[in-house]
């Protein structure tokens, strides 16, 4: 079983193992044995440390430390433990781990889910668990913001954009949202942004929409001033003015309303009209865009996604194109490259949180690129007819159920349906439920009248005998009546286009899956060495839990005794965070980076207005932040201020202070990530924190750069108020090109109050829903689980000082080729480092674009481009790198120095080098040449020598063009040809 308790001591004599590092506290020494799993997460063994080490000028990590991060914060340390981690339990390797993972699943109770509301069983087709969920050429690449070298990923998430606009009958959608009812909300802020017409605050929302929807919706409209307007629409629609109109289709109840009345009506009034829809419903029922809505929005979660106790499932957000450029979010688009050919890229709005930043319209940064693949490859196995028979089967078992119920005497609320059947029967719901219980079936216990009953892919004839036998009902003979009319029935064709008739054997989605991974850069095949964003090791034994049925087929409103496991993993993975950053309540629901800093900037306003400081709204966040911060900020009704930085990357501290005495009655909080945007230990930290506090204002520690703290110092000690944790970086979530991620929000005991609340799990408090499911992605947190069990405090702390070693060890090699922007007071940076291409740039028109394109030529991924600062990249190479992957991208950059020297020398000119012509394909160098540079030196230059060539699979391509074609489903037909 699991303990917690203080590991040993090492001395320098100790041998290496689970609970010492040699290069903790002792001189360089012995090779280590890559025995533990911290071994082998971490990259460089012994002797590539030293070298390491060497070029830095430190002796061992704890040197390293003590010359990069400040003393002020520094956590004290006995036998390579930080003060504070000694309660995490000693580590154990991967088979121990798993072992115990499965002891924990086995508390779990896989009960048939007939619950419903928004979350249903689903069958995954095994090659697309075994060749996406279990395949690490998808679930570690990164967001496609290289398009050439991600165009697999791309047009799989074209295909979900072409699914989802075909089936909800809207012109455009996006590359996905977080899950059903965020989606909702962004859909409400939407209509509210493109109704010029109207000056209402007030937005109508059908009573029959999903609860845990409602509460998200209340979280998003109180702060923006939107008034909630609950009606129900079967009556029609309230008097006075309004800018819009929110419906779900089938409703909670599982009614199945024709809204083509109630949407004209609106447009009548100057309102615009969402609607939520199921999308296997919409293979049998009118589709909203038929039924004249302005916006569509749902889960894909019933498309091949298991249910994961709440998350993480790909949400879906369509509109009518003239409201395409309001989209949030990531949207993929169709434009071609240097050669002329048909290329994917993802368009102008996916990150315009960093060119807008307080004006952005969503915080969104992430979303779940890999389940939105799932749900894609779904569509495509089974194609129209498929899913057509899918929701047939589903249908029929739902209308025995609702005639067998009749048939007895039970009144069924509604008669037009699609898979939900709610069923009155007064005063013995819960004997009812109870009784379906016994027979190992969850039903929806509405109130002491009701019961709603919802079935799905996975239901049988014989679970309808059993939920009919529990109702006291006989289970009849024959056909059921029908409960979708014909005045609602979909008459439209779907999914038409060759990527959802093409792949309909195992043999054609197996090989479709593995071309389009063959065109992408993921972990899986090189480094990807990007600064902000901590491409770490998705190790095997932390992923492997992921589709195990007791974790991946439990419903997220089940009964407690069903899902003591699961819960348990939720309660170990809160108290490890505690125990990590130092602060005192840690809530798991948020399901993104960009929901954490929501959550924890909500927490922060409503601890003042609960004060009656109702006054207190500025938001101070310096120039260098992430753009989600100031979008985070005005989406909580915050104001704005934007604190300077010096020239060497700290926050100017004398700017910071002119701006908290200007806005000192009223200052809500600062926004500060630590270490800094720009990848420096700021020694002033404390400082900082203090003059906030002083002022009354709240201080909010960005936890993207936690991966540069962990077992070193904790920010719920050293001044913060809350923060949120990527543990899509930090914690080995692994990306998935672009998702999922989970971003939990830590906050001290005063702030605890305020942590989110769900509307199904009232234990959970009163705070404000930011998410659907009360624990959010919690089917992905036995990832984080497995990686702290097995890498221990020692561990965990090796590991952050690992990757503070390789970060100042790629800015020594590479200062002299590309100046390294800012390092802290001791020359050093954290974990991740800014190269400065802006001379050179000047000098000889070569741009960090080319640049980075170049970079895929010699087979790696590219820095983070121009971010915090324009015209630089920034370095981050995890500790999961050995000495060889990060030597190898350092001699790459090298060579390119060269390259960019030989066009300054007038040898090439700007417009016709290697640097400008990347990246180069296989079929461009067979073709005509007559560049000044060779096909060799294009496809094979010196430094890639010795690594497998991974061919780019398009060139260049133009952005500009995709902006302009920003609105496409997905290329003709005669693109397949």
């Amino acid at each position: 079983m699991r303990q917690r308790g203080r590991i040993g001591r090492a001395s320098c004599g100790a041998a290496p193992g689970p609970s010492a590092s040699p290069h903790l506290e002792c001189p360089v020494s012995d090779h280590i044995l890559r025995s533990t799993f911290a071994d082998r997460h971490i990259g460089p063994d012994s002797d590539e440390l030293e070298r390491i080490l060497d070029v830095i000028g430190v002796r061992t990590l704890e040197e390293l430390a003590a010359r990069a991060v400040p003393a002020s914060i520094l956590d004290t340390v006995a036998g390579g433990i930080a003060d504070g981690l000694d309660v995490l339990p000693l580590p154990v390797g991967e088979h121990e781990a798993l072992a115990e993972l499965a002891e924990i699943a086995s508390r779990n109770v896989v009960a048939t889910s007939m619950i419903g509301l928004g979350y249903y069983d689903t069958l995954t087709p095994p090659v697309l668990t075994r060749g996406i969920l279990e395949n690490p050429a998808w679930y570690t690449a990164y967001t496609p913001y290289q398009p050439e070298i991600s165009q697999g990923r791309l047009e799989a998430l074209l295909n979900f954009q072409t699914m989802v606009s075909d089936l909800t009958a809207m012109d455009v959608a996006n590359a996905s949202m977080l899950d059903e009812s965020t989606a909702a909300a962004e859909a409400m802020t939407l209509l509210r942004r493109a109704n010029r017409k109207s000056t209402s605050a007030r937005f109508v929302v059908d009573v029959d929409v999903f609860p845990q929807t409602l509460a998200i919706l209340a979280t998003r409209a109180e702060p923006l001033g939107i008034e909630l307007v609950h009606a129900d629409l079967a009556f029609g629609l309230p008097d006075g003015e309004f800018f819009g109109v929110l419906a779900q289709l089938p409703g909670a109840s599982g009614a199945v309303v024709d809204h083509r009345d109630t949407i004209a009506r609106a447009h009548e009034r100057g309102a615009l009209v969402a609607v939520g829809a199921d999308l296997l419903a919409l293979t049998l029922i009118t589709p909203p865009g038929e039924m004249g809505a302005d916006v569509c929005f749902g889960t894909t979660q019933r498309f091949g996604v298991p249910m994961g106790f709440g998350g993480p499932h790909a949400g879906y957000l369509a509109v009518r194109s003239t409201h395409a450029r309001q989209l949030p979010g990531r949207l993929v688009g169709v434009s071609v490259d240097a050669d002329g050919d048909l290329a994917y890229r993802l368009a102008l709005q996916t990150r315009e949180q960093h060119i807008r930043r307080e004006k952005a319209t969503s915080n969104i940064c992430t979303a779940q690129v890999l389940l939105a693949i799932v749900a894609a490859m779904y569509a495509s196995y089974h194609g129209s007819e498929g899913l057509r028979a899918i929701a047939r089967r589903v249908n029929i078992e739902a209308r025995r159920l609702a005639d067998n119920l009749r048939s007895s005497g039970i009144e069924v609320r509604s008669d037009s349906f699609f898979d939900t059947v709610t069923a009155i029967v007064p005063g013995r719901a819960r004997a009812v439920v109870d009784a379906a219980r016994v027979s190992g079936i969850n039903l929806r216990f509405v109130d002491d009248d009701t019961v709603g009953v919802s079935s799905d892919e996975a239901t049988t004839r014989a679970d309808i005998d059993a939920v009919s036998a529990a109702f006291g009902a006989a289970a009849l003979e024959g056909d059921p009546e029908k409960s979708i009319p014909e005045s609602a029935s979909r008459t439209s064709e779907f999914l038409t286009h060759p990527a959802f008739t093409r792949h309909r054997t195992e043999t054609a989605m197996l090989r479709y899956l593995r071309m389009l991974s063959d065109k992408d850069i993921a972990l899986d095949r090189s480094m990807i060495p990007l600064g902000s964003c901590t491409m770490k090791l998705n190790a095997t034994a932390e992923m492997e839990s992921i589709t195990w049925p007791q974790f991946a087929r439990l419903h997220p409103f089940a009964p407690d005794t069903d899902t003591v496991g699961i819960r348990s993993v939720i309660a170990d993975v809160e108290q490890w965070l505690v125990d990590i950053t130092g602060y005192d309540k840690v809530s798991l629901q948020p399901n993104a980076g960009s929901q954490g800093e929501y959550a924890g900037l909500l927490a922060i306003r409503n601890y003042h207005l609960g004060r009656g400081d109702d006054h207190r709204d500025i938001c101070l966040i310096p120039s260098s932040a992430h753009g989600t911060n100031a979008a985070s900020a005005v989406m909580v009704g915050m104001k704005v201020v934007v604190v300077g930085c010096r020239t060497n990357g700290d926050v100017d501290v004398d700017d910071l202070r002119t701006k908290i005495g200007q806005h000192a009655d009223s200052l809500a909080a600062i926004m500060i990530t630590y270490p800094s945007t720009h990848g420096v230990y700021e020694h002033e930290i404390d400082e900082i924190c203090a003059a906030v506090h002083d002022a009354g204002g709240q201080v909010y520690v960005d936890g993207a750069n936690l991966n540069a703290l962990v077992g070193l110092a904790r920010p719920g000690k050293f001044g913060g108020d809350v923060s949120h944790l990527n543990l899509h970086k930090t914690f080995c979530i692994p990306h998935g090109g672009g998702g999922p991620g989970v971003g939990p929000v830590g906050v001290r005991a005063h702030l605890a109050p305020y942590l989110p609340g769900h509307p199904l799990r009232p234990e959970l408090g009163t705070g404000p829903a930011v998410a659907a499911a009360p624990f959010g992605s919690a089917s992905i947190l036995t990832i984080t689980w497995a990686y702290v069990r097995m890498m221990g405090a020692v561990g965990l702390r090796n590991a952050t000082l690992t990757a503070i070693a390789s970060a100042n060890y790629i800015a020594r090699r590479l200062d002299e080729h590309f100046p390294v922007l800012y390092t802290g007071d001791n020359g050093m940076v954290a974990h991740e480092c800014i190269l400065d291409l802006r001379g050179l740039t000047k000098a000889t028109g070569v741009t960090v674009d080319d640049v980075a394109k170049r970079l895929a030529d010699y087979g790696f991924h590219a820095p983070t481009m121009s971010f915090p600062v324009a015209g630089t990249l920034m370095v981050e190479p995890t500790e999961s790198e050995n000495l060889d992957e990060i030597d190898a991208f350092c001699d790459a950059m090298i060579a390119i120095r060269g390259e960019i020297d030989r066009v300054g020398s007038g040898e090439w000119t700007v417009e016709d080098n290697p640097l400008r012509g990347a990246p180069h394909t296989a079929r461009c160098i067979a073709g005509d040449w007559t560049h000044p540079y060779s096909r060799q030196e294009a496809v094979f230059p010196d430094a890639v020598v010795g690594r497998a060539k991974v061919w780019p699979a398009v060139r260049r391509i133009d952005g500009a063009h995709g902006d302009r074609n920003l609105v496409c489903s997905c290329p003709p037909i005669e693109a397949f040809a």
